[in-house]
């Protein structure tokens, strides 16, 4: 299993609220729904633990996805690609890693 992480912030004059609301109507349904899944989770960051220091990056995605050819084909559907351009409103040059788990 592949797990994408996903690390941004907003681009500028972009407001955490519109962000959020938008996340939670639109990007959670949509990325939940896709049969390739597992799951999709979007957090927040609160803080560096031991530090003061603000978190480089205000927002963090993680997606679950056990087949990714499958995972290609439903991204590239005309709606996934409508939410992703959306998306691409929003986060300020977002860093995609893509993961797996050490055994």
């Amino acid at each position: 299993m592949t797990r994408i992480i996903a690390l941004f912030n907003l681009k500028p004059g972009v407001s955490a609220a519109d962000y959020e609301a938008w996340a939670h109507s639109t990007d959670m349904p949509m990325v939940r729904g896709l049969a390739s899944v597992d799951r999709f989770d979007v957090m927040r960051s609160t803080g560096i633990m031991g530090s003061d220091d603000k978190p480089p990056y205000a927002y963090v995605e993680m997606i679950d996805v056990p087949d990714m050819a499958q995972f290609g084909e439903e991204v590239a559907t005309e709606a996934a690609q409508k939410v992703i351009g959306q998306f691409g409103n929003f986060a300020d040059n977002p860093l995609f890693i893509l993961t797996e788990v050490m055994n």
